[in-house]
């Protein structure tokens, strides 16, 4: 039993109708901040369980768990002459398991297709509509009238169902969360109570009790007792202190946990994030669920506590679908490329849409490589390091000292790749700039992008280069210089006076520049990039950048 897709629509920060195709087994969702990753978890716990940040969701219901862009436009159109009706929040879960979720076919869905699944819609009550209009009628709607709202909670056969109905669960573990009652963490508190059984649950309030009964009794409380009574008349009842016992589970918020006789909240922020997550995933609750949900579980973790955790996070995914979210840039290499679900711009992609070939290249890759692009609001493809520094420091002089990634634009490095991370971009929307050489064929430059050029050109994606060819006749080692790379193109646009100041040389000409540069391509990059003389870059440069 699983989720096959899931759809959201005005829901948060999602306002089109999103959809992701989850895997049976593990999924990591990977995403930048505010990608919309948290909302996801979200949507799925609350359209299984009913449940808002631990509250039924028709306690909860406010304007802010609507999309932002979509209550505007309807509170925008209430003055005009076409109103828009109101939004409603749409949250569909699609179900595979057989015979047990038959009962949950239909076609109250989205796709229109008859299949098993779970619709939570939390719309407009047409019970309210000639209030709702007379309060329009009036003008003066500034916010979303959200008490004629209720949540309509309906499984694809069209029948009203609750939790218990519902045979897919979920448990939701955010170990981040880190709330306190009375110096005990509520969260791993709440974790350890589900571990035990109602007897051993009985057994602990029966010692609470006791404890309660023996503090009573010493006779440094008794002293303190009798001086409050002796201190003058506070009110007619007895005023006294004692260890609260007002409700039955009491002890939940008098007791504290402890790691090697250190309490919980002590102990560093890694290892509290371990302990809970493993807890969680071995108490009751989790053990019924099908359906994991861990928000971000790398909190604090360095790589070698991250791969403790993901070797338990797998130990217990036997006949489990685990949902895990994060931003981590180097996530992909510890939990596995082949269950990511990379998430931008309010798309999704999985490495198995790409080309096999590319697919392949960025299996071997190094994750922040991998993730770079990914998590970036715009991109800069350049071949190497050179490029990398020389564009970089273009950026600073037209930004006011600021770098690139100061601005989320992130200037990558990817040697003859190109194609490879374009093909990302490209699905994703991601808005890149190709930065590269001519090499002195254009024509063959041309073919190498023909997806992205001309009449196929894409106005996410530009491709940057010097369309002239330039010739000449210095020779290094007995092989023609080719001068149409970076570092003879930054000589043409300036001239051999500037490059000896920005590089402290004293060059008298041209071809020992050329030589010299050429031979030490890094080396020159970064005494541009440190330099704070004037210097004049390609057009092509300052094509990207714009």
């Amino acid at each position: 039993m699983q989720i096959d897709k899931l759809v959201i629509q005005n829901f948060k920060g999602f306002k089109e109708h999103f959809t992701v195709n989850l895997n049976s087994g593990l999924n990591i969702i990977v995403g930048d901040n505010e990608a919309g990753k948290s909302t996801i978890i979200e949507a799925i716990n609350l359209a299984l369980t009913g449940l808002y940040s631990g509250r039924y969701l028709r306690n909860e219901l406010s304007q802010y768990l609507f999309n932002e862009s979509a209550v505007r436009d309807y509170l925008g159109s209430l003055v005009t002459d076409d109103p828009l009706p109101p939004p409603e929040i749409l949250i569909e879960l699609y179900i595979d398991g057989g015979d047990e979720v038959a009962f949950l076919e239909g076609d109250l869905n989205s796709d229109g297709s008859y299949c098993s699944g779970i619709s939570l819609r939390v719309a407009f009550n047409e019970d309210y509509k000639t209030e709702y209009e007379a309060l329009i009628s009036s003008g003066g709607v500034k916010t979303l009238p959200i008490e004629y709202y209720h949540a309509v909670w309906k499984s694809f056969a069209r029948e009203v169902i609750t939790t218990r109905s519902i045979p897919i669960k979920s448990a939701l573990i955010d170990s981040a969360a880190a709330r306190h009652q009375n110096g005990s963490d509520i969260y791993i508190g709440r974790i350890v109570k589900e571990l035990l059984s109602p007897e051993e649950v009985v057994s602990v309030s029966q010692s609470h009790r006791k404890m309660k009964e023996h503090f009573m009794d010493e006779e440094s409380i008794k002293a303190i007792n009798q001086k409050i009574t002796e201190a003058g008349k506070i009110t007619d009842k007895e005023v006294k202190i004692a260890v609260e016992l007002s409700s039955r589970n009491a002890w939940e918020s008098g007791l504290t946990t402890y790691l090697d006789n250190i309490p919980f909240h002590f102990i560093g922020k890694g290892e509290q994030s371990i302990v809970k997550t493993n807890l969680a995933l071995s108490h009751n609750k989790a053990k019924e669920a099908n359906v994991l949900l861990l928000e971000e579980p790398e909190n604090h973790l360095s790589h070698a506590k991250l791969n403790q955790l993901v070797r338990t996070i797998r130990d217990n995914s036997a006949n489990r679908q685990i949902i895990i979210t994060t931003h981590s840039s180097f996530v992909a290499n510890k939990l596995g490329l082949d269950d990511l679900i990379l998430l931008s711009n309010r798309k999704t992609l999985k490495l198995n849409e790409l080309s096999s070939g590319t697919k392949a290249f960025f299996e071997k890759i190094a994750g922040y490589d991998t993730l770079r692009l990914i998590l970036c609001h715009k991109a800069v493809l350049v071949e190497g390091d050179s490029d990398e520094l020389i564009v970089q420091k273009a950026y600073q002089m037209q930004n006011e000292g600021r770098l690139p990634i100061e601005d989320s634009v992130e200037v990558i490095s990817v040697g003859v790749s190109f194609l490879r991370f374009l093909e990302i971009a490209d699905k994703l929307g991601k808005p890149t700039c190709v930065v590269t050489d001519n090499d002195g064929d254009v024509a063959a430059l041309e073919n190498k992008y023909a997806d992205y050029l001309g009449a196929n050109a894409k106005v996410h994606i530009k491709i940057c280069y010097d369309p002239d060819v330039d010739e000449g006749d210095h020779a290094i080692g007995g092989k023609p210089y080719n001068y149409n790379t970076l570092e003879p193109k930054l000589v043409k646009v300036n001239n051999l006076q500037v490059m000896n100041t920005l590089l402290g040389k004293d060059y008298q000409t041209l071809e020992e520049l050329y030589t010299h540069m050429k031979g030490n391509k890094t080396e020159c990059a970064l005494k541009i990039f440190e330099s704070d003389e004037p210097i004049t870059y390609p057009q092509y440069i300052l094509d990207a950048l714009a």
